[in-house]
């Protein structure tokens, strides 16, 4: 058996003895996916601290498009990625970088930021104090950059 991949795009090819391309191949893509999942927080932890003061927040698309994702599923990618640096944030007592990030509609993050921000006890409950609870959380967020 023999795997290939091509570098950037990471897609491998898996072919028996006989060189015909197998059923593995998908198996080994998924798996690969997988993989990347799972490092895309850290990713984007690392990606969102380089940031110039004067470049952010930025929108969930390019944050999509930095960490080099592809259709489909960018964006929920992106706010599962956020998510899990929120979790990890809080928990250790820190400001929330998910912040940095906003949608392209406005300048405030998402609907889910601010529900998981309320769940892990950052933000209030009242939905009409959510804009001044995000708006102190990415001054923290800027004051520890």
């Amino acid at each position: 058996m023999v795997v290939a991949c091509a570098a950037p795009s990471r897609v491998c090819r898996v072919s028996g003895s006989d060189g015909q391309v197998g059923g593995q191949e998908e198996t080994i893509n998924r798996r690969m996916r997988v993989t990347d999942e799972n490092d895309l927080a850290p990713r984007l932890r690392e990606w969102l601290a380089r940031l110039p003061e004067e470049a952010v927040p930025i929108p969930y698309q390019q944050a999509a498009e930095a960490l080099g994702l592809t259709p489909p599923r960018t964006i929920q990618r992106v706010a599962l990625a956020l998510e899990a640096l929120m979790r990890e944030d809080v928990a250790a007592g820190r400001p929330m970088i998910a912040a940095l990030v906003v949608s392209r509609r406005g300048d405030l993050p998402r609907q889910g930021f601010f529900e998981l921000a309320v769940e892990l006890g950052r933000f209030p409950a009242d939905p009409a104090l959510h804009e001044a609870a995000y708006r102190q959380e990415l001054a923290r967020v800027m004051a520890e950059r």
